[in-house]
């Protein structure tokens, strides 16, 4: 088992046991409300803010697919595929939504294919035992694999370092934004916007495909 397959089941491994406990609500995903996992879909979604225009979405780390609720209350156009490291959340989803032709969800990444857009919410949160240096790969590699499936343009959460001490968790993971905002940078486009403007203690980094 190689590292990052190890990471991705302790992962799907914890969010098992959030479902379990929580059922398919905003606690099985570790957020605090409803409103604020929405908020956090807004900050995402500002990559495509016309609903008028349709558009394909990857949402990598989907949880229980309450994306689709906010795409879909917003009046946004869209295909959707969702997938996650939890089988137990893939198979809550799938009952959630049960008769949306225009939604999927997969627990194999081999099954993805390119869409306009790639949006990951929170999965870089949850470090549990893993090191810092461990857990840096691992966003990584999963950035470059985000990129890959994006056409247009991706968007990715993350906790941010810029929180006192006192605040912050031993299991969670907190990122340097400058640095990734670098990363983006030098590795995937010189489109790259850092929101870290919206009243909570993380930001989101979008990633536009520059014009041909």
């Amino acid at each position: 088992m190689t590292g990052h397959e190890k990471i991705e089941n302790q992962i799907g491994e914890f969010y098992d046991d959030k479902l379990e406990a929580h059922g398919a609500t905003h606690w099985a995903v570790d957020w605090h409300s409803t409103e604020l996992q929405f908020f956090r879909f807004q900050q995402l979604l500002r990559l495509h803010e016309n609903p008028q225009v349709a558009f394909s979405i990857n949402d990598y780390g989907c949880g229980y697919g309450a994306l689709i609720t906010y795409l879909t209350e917003c009046g946004y156009q869209f295909d959707y595929v969702g997938i996650d490291v939890s089988p137990a959340m893939i198979d809550a989803a799938r009952k959630y939504y049960p008769d949306q032709p225009n939604c999927i969800f997969v627990t194999d990444d081999r099954e993805l294919v390119p869409a306009d857009y790639t949006v990951a919410s929170g999965i870089f949160s949850v470090r549990l035992d893993n090191s810092n240096e461990e857990w840096l790969s691992y966003v990584l590699d999963t950035l470059n694999r985000l990129w890959e499936l994006s056409l247009r343009g991706m968007a990715v959460s993350f906790l941010t370092t810029y929180l006192d001490a006192e605040y912050m968790r031993e299991y969670l993971y907190y990122a340097n934004p400058s640095f990734l905002f670098d990363h983006c940078k030098k590795h995937y486009s010189k489109q790259v916007a850092l929101l870290h403007d919206y009243g909570l203690n993380e930001f989101t980094i979008l990633v536009r495909r520059e014009a041909p």
